[in-house]
């Protein structure tokens, strides 16, 4: 890996957060569900590492403002827009591979 300074380092890792949220908002097709059962994770996983970060560095966000930095929109709306109700098979991977799962309050 490139020699990089830190300052330039969190800029990087800024972007490319900044990228990742743009193409989950962007792939509204892909739900939730989905990206738990093939990566572990999932919007309201970065939403709650977004709050996170905040948190342990003092700053004031509410769950709802982390997830509308995610989502774009209020989490409410996004789900009533594009969410749709998982499968039984979807359900059942979610139940398969939650030891597999970020360990994020709320999926556990």
């Amino acid at each position: 890996m490139a020699d990089l300074d830190h300052q330039t380092r969190i800029e990087l890792e800024a972007a490319a957060f900044r990228g990742l949220v743009e193409h989950l908002r962007k792939r509204t097709d892909v739900q939730n569900i989905d990206l738990m059962n093939l990566a572990g994770f999932c919007r309201n996983c970065l939403s709650k590492w977004y709050a996170a970060a905040a948190k342990e560095r003092g700053v004031a966000l509410s769950d709802e403002d982390a997830r509308i930095a995610v989502y774009g929109m209020p989490y409410s709306e996004w789900k009533q827009k594009h969410q749709k109700d998982a499968t039984p098979e979807q359900q059942q991977k979610f139940e398969d591979t939650k030891p597999l799962h970020a360990e994020i309050s709320g999926h556990r």
